[in-house]
C-alpha cells in the first residue's frame, strides 16, 4: 500500500476535451478532440460530494451511479488500493449521449483520478488502454487524453497503441447537435454483421485518405476520404441530420460532413477561407428548410488533451512514472 498522501495528491484540476470518433471510414479506429471541454476539480474529502455547472449539470451532478466516481472506484479496487472519498466540482461543456464523447471524458476523469490519487504509476497507454476496455474501442479515449487526431488499437487487454497526428493548418469545424440524444447500443444495433469486401476496400483506401488530408494540411481531400460504407449508411435513418448536411458537400465553405461518432450529432469540415458565422448561416437556413432542429456549435481541433492539463504535466511529468 502507498505511504501517506503527500500534499501533492490534495487536489488535481482537468481539462478533457470533446471528441467526435469514426469520421466517416475510420470506424472504432480514429478521432478528433474538439475545443469544448468537461473541466473537473477535485480534492480529498471526508465524504463523496459532487456539484455541476455548465451544459446538462443536472446529469452531471447526479450521484447515483456515477461514472467518474464509478470509474474512480473500480480502477482502484481492481489495484487493491483504498478509496479515498472527493470533492468533485464539474464544468461541462460536452453535449451528453450526442456522439461528442462525453462518456469517454467521464471515464477518463475517473481513471486520471484513481492514478493521482491512488499513487498508480500507469503511462498515457495503460490510461488510454483502461478507458478503451470500458469503453469498447479505442478512438474517442485516445484523442481525449492526447488531444489532436489520433488514430488508435488495442495492444491487449490493457494497453492501447496510439498514434497522434497534429493536423497542419487551420481546421475550422461546426458541431450540428440535434435535440434528442441517440445511445450507442441502439446505434450499433443498426448495422449489418458482414460486410462486403468492395465495402471493406472502399473503407480502408478513404481511411488512409483521410489520414493523408490531416498529416499533409490538404482539407480538400475530404469530399471523397470522408465516404463510408461501414456504419454510416445504416445509422443514417436515426440521424436525419447527417444525410441533410452531406448534400453540402462541395458548397462554398463546405468540404465535407460526417456522423460525430455514432451520431446522431454531425460534424462538418469548413474552408477557412470563407468566414466561418457566414458558413454557419447558410447550414442553418438549409436545416431551417427541412424542419431539422439542431444546435450549431462552431469549433476547432483541440490541439491538446486531459494530459496536457497544467495541474496533471505538475504531477505527472512524462518520463517520471
Amino acid at each position: 500500500m502507498p505511504s501517506r498522501p503527500a500534499s501533492s495528491d490534495r487536489s488535481l484540476r482537468l481539462a478533457l476535451p470533446a471528441t467526435s470518433a469514426n469520421l466517416g471510414p475510420a470506424f472504432d479506429a480514429a478521432a478528433l478532440a474538439l475545443d469544448f471541454h468537461l473541466r473537473l476539480r477535485a480534492e480529498r474529502a471526508p465524504d463523496f460530494f459532487i456539484t455541476a455547472e455548465g451544459r446538462d449539470a443536472h446529469i452531471c451532478a447526479r450521484a447515483e451511479n456515477h461514472l467518474i466516481v464509478t470509474t474512480y472506484c473500480e480502477v482502484l479496487e481492481s489495484e487493491n488500493r483504498k478509496i479515498a472519498p472527493l470533492r468533485i466540482h464539474l464544468e461541462n461543456e460536452i453535449p451528453i449521449g450526442k456522439g461528442c464523447g462525453s462518456s469517454a471524458a467521464a471515464r477518463l476523469a475517473g481513471i486520471a483520478l484513481a492514478v493521482h490519487f491512488g499513487h498508480l504509476r500507469w503511462k498515457d497507454d495503460r490510461i488510454v488502454g483502461e478507458a478503451s476496455m470500458r469503453e469498447h474501442h479505442p478512438d474517442n479515449a485516445s484523442a481525449c487524453w492526447m488531444g489532436a487526431f489520433t488514430v488508435a488499437r488495442m495492444a491487449n487487454q490493457v494497453q492501447a497503441q496510439v498514434v497522434e497526428v497534429k493536423p497542419k493548418g487551420k481546421w475550422p469545424l461546426l458541431l450540428a447537435v440535434p435535440e434528442n440524444p441517440l445511445s450507442t447500443e441502439q446505434a450499433r444495433r443498426a448495422l449489418p454483421y458482414q460486410y462486403s469486401r468492395a465495402d471493406a476496400v472502399t473503407n480502408i483506401q478513404n481511411s488512409m485518405l483521410l489520414l493523408s488530408a490531416f498529416a499533409n494540411g490538404t482539407p480538400n481531400l475530404l469530399s471523397a476520404a470522408l465516404e463510408d460504407r461501414i456504419h454510416q449508411p445504416y445509422r443514417a435513418p436515426l440521424c436525419p441530420l447527417l444525410p441533410a448536411l452531406k448534400e453540402l458537400t462541395g458548397e462554398t465553405g463546405i468540404f465535407g460532413a460526417c456522423l460525430s461518432g455514432a451520431g446522431p450529432s454531425v460534424l462538418v469540415f469548413l474552408d477557412p477561407r470563407v468566414p466561418a458565422k457566414r458558413v454557419r448561416q447558410r447550414i442553418a437556413t438549409h436545416l431551417a428548410k427541412r424542419r431539422l432542429p439542431a444546435e450549431l456549435v462552431l469549433t476547432e481541433i483541440a490541439m491538446h488533451g486531459g494530459r496536457d492539463s497544467a495541474d496533471w504535466r505538475k504531477h505527472h511529468p512524462p518520463g517520471k512514472k
